[in-house]
């Protein structure tokens, strides 16, 4: 891969009457292969719609997405997706929603098995593989939803508030989690989180985007090796400094 390159991507909405609502507007990034990328700004920037243009379920108004080198055009299974609502098929067990990406695309039944419990090992959740979602507490099926992701071989995780439904402790839990998920799998990682705290601990770097019609703002590269201490005066000076761009962007609305 030669990364994910944004190139001066906007988008708009058309409202009933005509009116035109911009979302985004002029978004230009490059996010290296193997990169953990948090997207932060205030309520309404185009955060979930960058996603999603990234992901190829929007398109853009102006711009385009190229990963590869070749443009984004639409879904793809080398981009998974990881959405804060567990999305599981219900009527499927633990294994079997993991494995359905791979049954969509073909896959003997044997070797999307193995695969399906190899990413199920990963996550932890092994001895619940035959168990279905409603019996699972939400961080559980969460980290299913991520092994389904994983299980397709995606070289660009996009992950649109996954932890957010999640009480603090289990947050924080998932959290670490993921990174120890991303440092077996050397995925690409690009997510989407109202919490500043939650993007200081994950990302490599953070993009701060303005106000409606978001645009980047600002890119801070986080200094520390993982793992973090959320306790710490470096860590709480970064963090503060990130709230008050997005409070600075969210006055300016």
């Amino acid at each position: 891969m030669s990364g994910v390159k944004i190139n001066n991507v906007g988008k708009s909405f058309s409202k009933e009457g005509g009116t035109v609502t911009p979302a985004l507007e002029g978004v230009n990034l490059e996010i290296r292969d193997e990169e953990f990328i948090c997207l932060v700004g205030p309520s309404g920037c185009g955060k979930t719609t960058l996603l999603r243009i990234i992901a190829g379920l929007e398109t853009p108004t102006t711009g385009s997405v190229t990963i590869d080198g070749h443009v984004v055009t639409g879904p793809d299974p080398k981009r998974g997706m990881v959405f804060q609502e567990y999305s599981l098929f219900p009527w499927r067990t633990v294994i079997d929603n993991i494995a359905f990406g791979l049954e969509m695309k073909g896959v003997a039944k044997e070797e999307r098995r193995q695969t399906a419990d190899r990413y199920l090992e990963m996550v932890g959740l092994s001895r619940f593989r035959d168990a279905y979602p409603f019996e699972l507490s939400g961080g559980m099926r969460q980290r299913v939803a991520i092994a389904r992701a994983l299980a397709n071989d995606p070289d660009v995780l996009l992950m649109d508030e996954p932890f957010g439904a999640l009480d603090a402790q289990t947050r924080n839990r998932m959290q670490k989690e993921l990174l120890c998920l991303w440092k077996q799998t050397k995925k690409t990682i690009i997510f989407v989180t109202h919490s500043v705290d939650e993007a200081v601990y994950l990302a490599d770097r953070i993009v701060v985007l303005s106000s409606r019609p978001g645009s980047v703002r600002e890119v801070i590269k986080i200094p520390w090796a993982r793992p973090r201490d959320r306790t710490s005066a470096g860590f709480a000076d970064v963090r503060r400094g990130v709230l008050e761009m997005i409070n600075e962007a969210e006055n300016a609305q």
